[in-house]
């Protein structure tokens, strides 16, 4: 490939994943190409990491995720970018994202076994606006009477927060305070967390996790209800919604 085809591959690439919607892979971007153009998906990696290294010192980068590569804003001029935006940043309760971070280090876990860590019992709503969000998913069901179903993360959540696996989640050990998982989550009132919505990918999960690849919740106490603060989407505080 002579350098003006490789130059002209780079714009086609940039073009499309500036037009995307979502993340796209490897090979999602190599089926945008004829037999007769033979793009392999070498050629395409080197592309890649050429379009990544354009970025250097600009307010984008190209970042990959779970699902794929995207153009997005950097950290450092998010703040600026955000008040493009008028409406108000969804805000989730303590409640939640203490939810949300058992399931994703425990996962698999059932509903059972998130109360009995949390001592408190965990709200149906919290569970739909996570499944909503398509943050989690049913992945399987515990070989217990009742059969619970057994809750893990998605590709949209990787996606949300940034990360291409499981694996970079940080350690338990590095992990302080519930906001320094994500920066652009941020206490408001002690309690309630805010985070930016926005479209994203509805992505099959990362894994189907096995079904006894967590310990069975046993005998626990009954918990005692969750008193967190309500779950806020834009300004909408309604029964339904509190934790």
């Amino acid at each position: 490939m002579t350098k003006m085809e490789f130059n002209q591959l780079k714009r086609i690439v940039e073009a499309v994943l500036l037009a995307a919607a979502q993340p796209l892979s490897l090979a999602q971007i190599g089926a945008l190409f004829t037999e007769e153009e033979a793009v392999g998906h070498e050629e395409l990696a080197r592309v890649l990491q050429s379009l990544q290294e354009d970025c250097a010192g600009r307010g984008v980068e190209l970042a990959e995720v779970a699902s794929g590569f995207r153009y997005q804003v950097r950290l450092d001029v998010h703040p600026w970018v955000a008040r493009m935006w008028t409406e108000r940043p969804s805000r989730y309760s303590r409640a939640l994202l203490e939810t949300l971070a058992l399931i994703a280090y425990r996962q698999p876990i059932t509903r059972a076994e998130i109360e009995q860590i949390r001592g408190v019992t965990v709200s149906s709503n919290i569970i739909k606006t996570l499944e909503e969000r398509e943050w989690v998913r049913v992945v399987g069901y515990r070989d217990v009477p009742g059969k619970p179903a057994l809750f893990g993360t998605t590709r949209a959540f990787l996606d949300y927060f940034n990360l291409k696996s499981l694996d970079e989640l940080p350690t338990l050990a590095e992990i302080r305070d519930i906001d320094d998982i994500e920066p652009q989550l941020r206490f408001e009132d002690g309690d309630a967390i805010t985070a930016r919505i926005d479209a994203g990918p509805q992505d099959e999960a990362v894994d189907e996790a096995g079904a006894d690849a967590a310990p069975d919740a046993g005998d626990a106490s009954t918990p005692t209800p969750d008193t967190d603060d309500a779950i806020v989407v834009g300004d909408a505080d309604t029964e339904e919604n509190r934790a």
